[in-house]
């Protein structure tokens, strides 16, 4: 087990000190602060929701996006982040200098990535034209949580995962309901 706990550490620690080493300027780190402010409480995601609830024709794909993500806040944030309670790397190493505010929470999973992915999937999935552009969205949005030193890149594979699965359900649970609503009509 700790073998494997030094290995994730290892690769962790790679992925960010070759960011760090190879793509930090002015320019990434102004527009890394954006797309991180983006992610800030699913704010970006909020008003895409709030978008599409206007629209009759969208009104649905938008609760789901909606519950998508009170589902991936729940499992992320309330559980998972307490239950793992990892550190986050600007407090293991406190040479870094954060573009932003420090964050209060724990660092596992990425809550940026898995309510971004969580309603990129959603919505991937009801817009395929536009599939490229949400979870482009929601990628850039994680991978802003990286350069900005505020996740470990686990934990924004986990919140990816999470938050896809987050989707899933709710895609499952929406359609579910709908056959069993077409199935009495």
């Amino acid at each position: 087990m700790m073998k494997m706990i030094s290995l994730v550490q290892r690769f962790d620690s790679s992925i960010l000190l070759y960011i760090k080493d190879n793509m930090q300027g002015i320019i990434m780190d102004k527009s890394m602060v954006i797309s991180s402010y983006l992610g800030n409480g699913g704010i970006i995601w909020i008003i895409i929701v709030a978008i599409l609830m206007i629209n009759k024709k969208y009104r649905k794909i938008g609760f789901m996006a909606l519950a998508a993500l009170i589902l991936s806040t729940i499992l992320g944030e309330e559980i998972l982040k307490n239950v793992v309670r990892r550190i986050r790397p600007s407090e293991n190493i406190p040479a870094i200098d954060l573009l932003i505010s420090k964050p209060l929470s724990y660092s596992f999973p990425s809550g940026h990535t898995t309510s971004s992915f969580a309603v990129a999937g959603v919505l991937a999935k009801y817009f395929k034209r536009y599939a490229v552009v949400f979870l482009g969205l929601a990628s850039l949005i994680g991978f802003s949580r990286l350069y900005l030193y505020v996740h470990y890149p686990t934990d924004i594979l986990a919140g990816i995962g999470l938050g896809l699965l987050c989707s899933a359900i709710i895609i499952y649970l929406f359609d579910k309901d709908n056959n069993k609503i077409k199935s009495v009509i």
